[in-house]
């Protein structure tokens, strides 16, 4: 039987961007916090080493993720097939400890747009209702751009957000994001200067009618103090970013931006497993948390308020587990637990330039650019039309030089030999010559697309693994073709002496690395029929469970998501400080 500790007012499952967001914001409002992470207690001091260059340790072995020994999931394409584990780091890379996958990430900061979360709506008012596949799910978020921006302008100054601004208030900007939903101020810092890839893009994109900007990126271009209080450093284009701490202090994270911020009555507990969430008798709230110590110990940890904040795949699961909330049947299409699971789609299309440096080992999260013609509702979609149909969706086409591990990056040009002294020389041609135009894009949800608990696999601790089911429909296959399209037209106007384009790859392969960009399964809603959380993020079926992050989203959007999971994460606790602190209740009954 779990021993029962000294009670506390909140209990945070998951230490990483949400949960650290939570802890600041909660103890600021004078409450007592316990955070739970799975992972080691990492902090400042254990990433700012020569260390965080090693690229067999991060980028090959990822020495910040999760260990799938522990804890991993099956995944099949469809129910038809039988759900295997996955062994090994493949399409997505969660990472554990304090900071979460917020250490590894690129820091690439875009905003979704203002149609983005009246998804439903907005496509049947311009399009009609007819647009909408019949297993298609997606749905609208239940909030408005109105109400999530102030957020989005909280995160950008928390994180050290550096880009350049196309819409302040109404007031249109040259060099930014012409598209961009109206925002309440300016970034915190300027863009970085670009890139000979980025200015090769801009200069084609603007000849050809487009346009494109600085995507914003979280890595600080000056030295910085953030909206916590927290000195950050200038990023230095040391070409270690995504699957790497930053060893500069540079990089918007939460070990960096949060977590040396946060006083009050806090704790963070370090290696500790959480097993379930536990429910009052009368089943309409939860009373804490059980999980495991360090050491083994089964321990019970009461408060008035629970958060998940975990990564989007563990939020899902301490739901099913904790039998909270009606489990999704995709056979009826009733329940919302594991409803609505999403990806990103991503494809690329290369170009390589005889006798160009594009020196890509200088480079990180900052030196993106990208155009947003094609994304969200930018354009018309019932004139995009592929195969005769039109789409939902869209997404960003650019270059971004994220690095170029050594280890890891060995381009050749087509018609290159496969091996040998051959091979060799067109690798090192490849490194300096090689652009690679990124086409990320947005993925909808569909009845058929879930997560549920495996029948069969069981975690470490006896536990059912989560199970994925999941693969890209129709929509995103015709969608991703249209941008293809689109960047490759660019690719070639560039100059490129040779152009090769790498498509989506279909049937969905969970054995390639694509995004850790992971969403849905607790989507929010205005609809207890259709969604687990409310507009506050509030759990429907109790009142004092409150779940942060990327699961939440109804649908994935075309940028990265880490912007929009830090803006939704104020948004709900800002309802959760103002208004239910003072009255405990449904916040939207």
């Amino acid at each position: 039987m779990a021993r029962t500790l000294p009670r506390t007012d909140a209990v945070i499952v998951g230490f990483g961007w949400t949960g650290a967001i939570a802890a600041k914001e909660l103890t600021d409002a004078g409450l007592s916090v316990v955070a739970l992470e799975r992972g080691p207690a990492y902090g400042q001091d254990d990433f700012a080493t020569r260390r965080m260059h090693d690229g067999l340790t991060y980028s090959v072995r990822g020495g910040l993720a999760t260990p799938l020994d522990r804890v991993t999931l099956t995944f099949r394409n469809n129910g038809d097939q039988t759900a295997l584990p996955m062994r090994r780091i493949g399409s997505f890379n969660p990472s554990q400890g304090f900071g979460g996958s917020g250490n590894t990430w690129s820091g690439h900061s875009p905003r979704a747009y203002p149609s983005d979360f009246v998804l439903r709506s907005h496509y049947t008012e311009r399009y009609g209702a007819d647009i909408f596949p019949e297993h298609m799910t997606s749905q609208d978020w239940g909030v408005t751009w109105d109400e999530v921006e102030p957020g989005y302008d909280r995160f950008e100054k928390v994180a050290a957000v550096s880009g350049t601004a196309g819409n302040v208030r109404g007031e249109r900007r040259e060099g930014g994001n012409p598209y961009e939903g109206e925002r309440s101020d300016d970034f915190p810092l300027p863009a970085f200067e670009r890139n000979r890839p980025g200015r090769l893009f801009i200069e084609t994109a603007q000849s050809m009618g487009l346009n494109p900007f600085p995507v914003p990126v979280a890595n600080a271009s000056e030295a910085y103090t953030n909206a916590y209080g927290v000195e950050m450093g200038r990023c230095v284009l040391c070409g270690h970013c995504p699957g790497f701490a930053c060893a500069y202090q540079a990089k918007g994270s939460p070990v960096n931006s949060v977590i040396p911020a946060i006083g009050g009555d806090f704790e963070a507990r370090s290696e500790c497993e959480v097993l379930r969430i536990e429910r009052a008798e009368d089943g309409r709230t939860v009373t804490g948390v059980t999980y495991l110590s360090p050491a083994g110990e089964e321990l019970f940890q009461p408060a008035d308020i629970v958060i998940l904040g975990a990564y989007a795949f563990e939020n899902v699961r301490l739901l099913l587990l904790s039998g909270i909330g009606a489990a999704y049947d995709p056979a009826t299409g009733e329940g919302v637990v594991g409803r609505n699971y999403s990806y990103q789609t991503l494809a690329n299309v290369e170009a390589f330039f005889e006798g160009e440096a594009m020196n890509p080992q200088i480079a990180g999260g900052s030196q993106g650019t990208i155009l947003d013609d094609y994304q969200s509702d930018n354009f018309d979609h019932a004139q995009a039309l592929v195969d005769g149909r039109p789409f939902i969706g869209g997404g960003f086409i650019g270059p971004f030089n994220l690095g170029a591990d050594p280890i890891t990056y060995h381009p050749t040009a087509p018609g290159s030999p496969p091996w040998g002294a051959g091979w060799k020389e067109a690798v090192v041609a490849g490194y300096q010559n090689r652009v690679g135009i990124n086409v990320h894009a947005s993925v909808q949800s569909y009845r058929g697309n879930y997560l549920d608990l495996d029948p069969t696999y069981r975690d470490a601790y006896g536990r059912p693994l989560l199970r994925m089911t999941f693969d890209f429909p129709d929509n995103e296959q015709r969608m991703m073709r249209f941008l293809m399209d689109r960047a490759e037209e660019i690719a070639r106007e560039m100059g490129a002496s040779q152009v090769r384009a790498n498509g989506l790859k279909v049937p969905y392969d969970i054995t390639v690395y694509q995004t850790t960009h992971n969403v849905g399964g607790t989507a929010m809603g205005a609809d207890p029929g259709t969604s687990v959380v409310n507009t506050a993020l509030q759990h429907w079926d109790a009142h004092n469970l409150f779940v942060l992050g990327g699961s939440v989203f109804p649908q994935n959007v075309g940028v990265n998501p880490t912007p929009t999971i830090a803006a939704l994460a104020y948004h709900s606790l800002g309802r959760l400080t103002g208004e239910y602190l003072s009255d405990p209740r449904p916040l939207d009954a």
